[in-house]
């Protein structure tokens, strides 16, 4: 097992390859870029300001009547659902014989409820690209594989769709999915 050179500037991005297949896992936190190193989260798991909506519910749920609870209620398990299917970590399996199936991990950190995979078979996979897109002031890179399941039929998948890591990332899992798939 290797891991990757990237650990010191991107440590949310790990690289792990073994004989029979190489993971590249995104997680969903990074390093702020203004040189503090303090880690900016896009998944939490349960805080102290998570406490209060209970203890305000507790508070005037005898006092309300019953749409009121039933709207109570609603908004409580909205608040689960979104706490609860946040996405933890993706990722991206090579299987060098196979072809490239994509992973996305959703949960509450550390435990993962949900897990949804796309495979792409090698043999309609045409080619994996990194594009650029805008939106309004900002340019964002984007890793993407072609995929042609007819022959007039053309799809493309997105990798790492919900956390779009940064270029550096983005062009170390290029190269090592080039290395593997389409090695001459």
């Amino acid at each position: 097992m290797q891991r990757s050179l990237l650990s010191s500037t991107n440590p949310e991005f790990s690289a792990l390859r073994f004989p029979t297949f190489t993971e590249f896992k995104v997680e969903n936190w990074r390093l702020s870029r203004d040189g503090t190193g303090k880690i900016v989260k896009g998944s939490s798991s349960w805080s102290w300001p998570d406490c209060i909506p209970p203890v305000i519910v507790a508070y005037l749920w005898p006092k309300t009547s019953l749409w009121a609870r039933i709207t109570i209620i609603m908004l409580v398990a909205v608040l689960v659902w979104l706490k609860c299917t946040q996405v933890l970590f993706e990722s991206v399996v090579v299987f060098p014989d196979h072809g490239i199936q994509l992973e996305t991990h959703r949960g509450l950190p550390p435990w993962t409820f949900s897990v949804s995979r796309r495979f792409i078979p090698k043999a309609t996979l045409r080619d994996v690209v990194i594009n650029e897109g805008i939106t309004r002031w900002n340019i964002r890179y984007y890793l993407l594989a072609i995929n042609q399941r007819k022959p007039d039929v053309v799809d493309i998948e997105l990798f790492f769709p919900n956390i779009l890591p940064h270029f550096p990332v983005l062009q170390e899992v290029y190269c090592g999915v080039h290395d593997i798939l389409f090695r001459a």
